[in-house]
């Protein structure tokens, strides 16, 4: 479950999940007191394909109880509009807030990268080492492990803790491995961060300063890898929109 400073920070729901509504300069201190105080913490961040693997995956929405949530993208966005009277005050991504937190963190800190294909993880952390080069980097490992080979990486976090753990599997991957795995002794801050292995390695490209602007960055994304991507956002956008009205409708009948 949350702790009390997480639990006392303004939320929005959103199929009942519930979001915290922060801007980047405090939700950045919020981790830096976690870390300060070596307070174990679960961190997620929240777009409309999250919410529609919530929606029809139980299991799933119960893991994200355990998690600090952080909003992710114009959906939901237009979500908390629709079903709470407020958007968010800030769009909380992680390929844009996870450099932001380690340039704002001057304490050194101990961080692992665990995701993507072999050698993705070697080359985000080299970028964020040029990003913010007073941190330290001791672990790297590729998405993919056998058992022996995942018992072998916790027991190296379990002998020497990180600060924080990124770890890039993509939804819903990456929060099942940090609900199942992942506790304090390995890590005070496990975060899932999706393509950020990608955007920082050069293995995908970001969208123009002027798309993320606009919030469009998914239509460049799916213009890069249409087949990919097509389910995700040309049929999960609508479908994530439809399921907020129908909460919106079931909510207003019991008004």
């Amino acid at each position: 479950m949350l702790a009390p400073d997480a639990a006392l920070a303004p939320t929005s729901s959103i199929f009942g999940i519930e979001v915290a509504d922060l801007d980047a300069s405090e939700a950045i201190a919020l981790l830096q007191k976690r870390i300060e105080k070596r307070h174990p913490t679960k961190l997620a961040f929240l777009n409309a394909n999250g919410g529609n693997l919530a929606w029809e995956d139980e299991a799933y929405r119960m893991a994200f109880r355990d998690f600090l949530i952080f909003a992710d993208g114009i959906g939901v966005d237009l979500a908390a509009k629709l079903l709470n009277g407020r958007p968010f005050r800030a769009n909380l991504n992680g390929t844009d807030f996870i450099p932001s937190l380690l340039r704002a963190t001057a304490r050194p800190l101990k961080i692992g990268l665990v995701g993507g294909k072999p050698g993705i993880a070697e080359k985000a952390a080299m970028k964020l080492a040029e990003i913010a080069p007073h941190h330290q980097f001791p672990i790297q490992h590729s998405g993919y492990m056998n058992e022996q080979s995942r018992e072998e990486l916790l027991m190296r976090m379990r002998q020497d803790p990180l600060d924080l753990l990124f770890v890039g599997m993509g939804n819903p991957l990456q929060e099942q491995w940090i609900h199942r795995y992942i506790t304090g002794d390995h890590a005070t801050i496990a975060a899932g961060v999706g393509g950020l292995f990608d955007f920082l390695s050069g293995n995908a490209k970001r969208a123009p300063q002027w798309f993320r602007q606009l919030r469009i960055e998914w239509i460049y994304r799916l213009l890069q890898e249409p087949k990919r991507l097509f389910h995700r956002y040309v049929i999960g956008n609508p479908l994530f929109l439809i399921r907020v009205l129908m909460v919106k409708l079931r909510l207003r009948a019991f008004q």
